[in-house]
């Protein structure tokens, strides 16, 4: 078995402040239950509410939370944890490995879970003592530790979730340091320091309120103000203007996810209804429109990396057989004339977030000049994931807050049947190779696969990556502790108020 060091020490002794720690968020989450939720801003919500089985450090480690080791068995196909003990669910009942089981197999069997594709290797879990719980597994799967440090692995109270059902979201019941206690839609959610949180010592504040603010001025005036005390996603343009002021701090993150336009090539009737979603030819057209270098400096203010796969050109699985490509507006109105699409038109489907506005602007001038005709569509975030679920879009304009390993930003937008591929493409060559670098544990011959998988999404276009973001927080100068990892999650343990 292999034991996990616990990432930072226990602070039985440390004093816990009362106070309440304010954060705004640049959408309001959707649904707060685990297995069915989807958006960025609802993991954030879930740092403080729910714990997982493992968490991620700075470097993308995977660190202990409930479950202390792990031991590999059966040529990869067995994964065995150890639990963590005396560790209480909000409602008072207790975790165990019972309720691990039912948790995963919640994940995976719920109607509508968005956690299926990610435990989809799982075929069983059983309960080998109280403490101990066995994942067995159709066949290796190496992502398997990483997609238990997100929501596939948070594990919730099965007393609350059987009382429950589905409306289990409007008031969920976890083993995080802070129970619900409230939401109002578009206005706030609050939760309560839990008392009998297993690392309570590490807890500094009575209550955590967030507060879903879309325009990130208005975000950045209340944190000037005092109304906020960490806002999520400060706006390029506004890194300046707040360096120069010492009651604040900015933390720079490169996210492990990306930003991209989802085109709607297989999905319902309306991906018919466009010469984009009908013709490959007019879809690199429309790539070769873009100048992502450009993109970057006016819409994100600098603060992205360009890219164009699933992982940014930094990661050690982006595929270099596959580069970035460069404007070109001759060649693009070329493959429009001989698509015989001289003047495509669509619509793109954005958030109504500040950055996803700006991204579509640009976006919009510069395949203008390539001959394409874009509309622009905001529609509030949840919304735009409803409609991008059932077909309602032509292009979706979709950050991507990403997972630690890449899979989680492959698999679950392209395999032919997975809960997020909402482009609705599907190759077989494609689901092989995705098959085949899930289930190698090996990196080099995963990276070989990832090369080949790139070659045909290159072809096919079913998502035009564009960019990976920095992840911009700011927050009051006197708020410590906080840890800046990849995945951009806030995590509370540790946050005090100096």
């Amino acid at each position: 078995m292999r034991s996990l060091s616990l990432f930072g020490l226990l602070c039985f002794s440390c004093a816990v402040q009362s106070q309440t720690l304010r954060i705004g968020l640049a959408e309001d989450p959707d649904v707060l239950d685990p297995t069915m939720a989807r958006t960025f801003v609802g993991r954030i919500v879930f740092s403080a509410l729910c714990d997982k089985l493992f968490d991620l450090d700075e470097k993308l480690n995977v660190v202990p939370q409930l479950a202390t080791a792990y031991e590999w068995s059966g040529e990869n196909r067995t994964l065995t944890l150890k639990l963590r003990p005396g560790v209480t669910f909000h409602d008072g009942e207790k975790l165990d490995a019972a309720a691990v089981k039912f948790s995963l197999e919640r994940h995976k069997n719920m109607p509508g879970s968005n956690r299926r594709g990610d435990l989809a290797p799982v075929a069983s879990v059983d309960v080998v003592d109280a403490h101990t719980v066995r994942l067995n597994l159709s066949a290796p799967f190496a992502p398997l530790l990483a997609v238990l440090t997100d929501r596939a692995g948070m594990i919730v109270s099965p007393k609350a979730a059987q009382a429950a059902g589905d409306r289990f979201g409007a008031r969920p019941v976890c083993a995080g340091p802070f129970r619900f206690v409230e939401r109002v839609a578009q206005d706030r959610i609050v939760l309560e320091r839990f008392p009998e949180y297993w690392n309570r010592g590490a807890i500094h504040f009575d209550r955590i309120v967030y507060l879903p603010i879309v325009d990130s001025t208005v975000r950045l005036a209340n944190l000037r103000s005092g109304q906020l005390d960490f806002i999520e996603r400060l706006a390029g343009s506004d890194v300046a203007g707040l360096k120069g002021d010492r009651r604040f701090k900015i933390d720079r993150i490169v996210e492990i996810g990306y930003q991209g336009i989802t085109i709607n090539i297989g999905n319902g009737e309306r991906a018919q209804s466009t010469a984009l979603g009908r013709d490959a030819r007019v879809r690199e057209a429309f790539e070769l429109s873009l100048d992502r270098d450009a993109l970057v400096k006016v819409a994100m203010d600098g603060e992205a990396v360009t890219g164009n796969q699933w992982v940014s050109p930094a990661n050690r699985y982006y595929a270099r057989n596959v580069p970035i490509p460069k404007r070109d507006v001759a060649k693009a109105k070329a493959l429009l004339a001989a698509a015989g699409a001289a003047n495509p038109s669509f619509t793109l489907m954005t958030p109504t977030t500040s950055d996803a506005q700006r991204i579509a602007q640009v976006v919009q001038a510069m395949a203008k000049e390539a001959g394409f005709d874009i509309k622009i569509q905001s529609t509030e975030f949840s919304t735009s994931l409803n409609m991008a679920d059932k077909g309602e879009f032509e292009a979706y304009a979709l950050a991507w807050s990403g997972r630690a390993d890449p899979d989680g930003n492959l698999h679950i937008f392209n395999a032919c049947k997975a809960p997020l591929n909402v482009s609705g493409y599907c190759k077989k060559e494609v689901d092989e190779l995705i098959g085949k670098a899930r289930t190698t544990l090996d990196p080099a011959q995963r990276a070989k696969f990832y090369e080949q998988i790139a070659a045909e999404l290159a072809k096919d276009r079913p998502i035009v990556y564009l960019f990976h973001r920095n992840w911009l927080w700011a927050h009051a100068a006197k708020l410590s502790g906080l840890r800046t990892v990849p995945d951009g999650l806030v995590r509370v343990q540790g946050l005090r108020m100096n």
